[in-house]
């Protein structure tokens, strides 16, 4: 007897979703991913918006979809690793959620070190202002979001209003930001982050929360207070400077809850899943 596709689906997100909650290794996300295949949406893959290896991007969109909210997702991994293909289980929530989804690639260290792959982010942003409506989106409400070092890179676009204008954008393109678990007043202290964030850059060049200001986009923080990865303190150190700024900002934090915790809420029947889906909602409906 031939099982349906949407018990398969439902199945494979049952039995993985708590891998992906305890690893983001390559298992993890093969299984997170294999319900991602399934649902009322079109993945369009490797879209260039440069002439480099990594400047291509995944859009998911919604079947029928017309002026809907966009969200652009930036994956983490230290900004040594990564890759768009590992978080289809991301845009396929998404989408079936209802928004138009951009996973963007990026170069890597040692290939490059910042600011060069906030510049591909940049370079990804313009693209998509520029397709909003051709992948049935909506270019007045366009998110910028992403987990760990992805958040720390839409951080920067989102809040360095410079960036954009050097490709060609006003920052009031931004409707909002949503940042999971990311470094937000990053602070290198390992031989790794010191080459990747060197001179002639400071901190304030690569620090978000500096880098707010007053008429900024609003943001939805969300993080995990037993981070050990990137400690709660930076989301709240973010949240504390939006608001002196007079920048409306939503600051959730979990107890008990780790770094993947708030992207491993996307992989579906998750056990203690955070609502993060239900945020996102709320935060895009305000």
């Amino acid at each position: 007897m031939a099982i349906p596709r949407s018990t398969l689906a439902a199945s494979a997100l049952a039995l993985t979703a708590a891998l992906v909650a305890a690893s983001c290794g390559s298992l993890a996300f093969t299984a997170a991913n294999l319900p991602a295949h399934f649902g009322d949406f079109e993945r369009r893959a490797d879209l260039a918006y440069g002439s480099l290896e990594r400047q291509t991007l995944d859009v998911y969109v919604p079947d029928g979809a017309r002026d809907r909210p966009i969200i652009m997702f930036w994956y983490g991994g230290g900004w040594e690793n990564g890759s768009k293909a590992d978080y289809r289980f991301v845009g396929a929530t998404l989408a079936k959620a209802g928004y138009v989804v951009v996973l963007p690639d990026y170069r890597l260290y040692p290939e490059v070190k910042f600011p060069a792959f906030v510049d591909d982010g940049a370079a990804a942003l313009a693209w998509v202002a520029q397709h909003a409506r051709e992948i049935g989106g909506d270019p007045q409400r366009l998110y910028l979001a992403g987990h760990s070092a992805g958040a720390h890179l839409a951080a920067m676009l989102a809040y360095d209003p410079a960036r954009l204008e050097r490709v060609g954008l006003r920052r009031e393109v931004v409707r909002g930001f949503i940042g999971l678990s990311g470094p937000y007043a990053l602070d290198p202290n390992s031989d790794i982050l010191n080459a990747i964030f060197a001179a002639p850059y400071r901190l304030s060049d690569w620090q978000p929360a500096q880098l707010a200001a007053a008429g900024a986009p609003p943001a939805l923080l969300l993080h995990g207070e037993d981070d050990t990865t990137v400690d709660v303190s930076h989301a709240r150190r973010m949240a504390e400077k939006l608001q002196s700024v007079g920048v409306p900002v939503t600051l959730r934090t979990y107890p008990g809850r780790g770094h993947r915790d708030t992207v491993a809420a996307f992989a579906g029947l998750a056990p203690r899943k955070l609502p993060v889906l239900e945020e996102i909602r709320r935060f895009v409906g305000e």
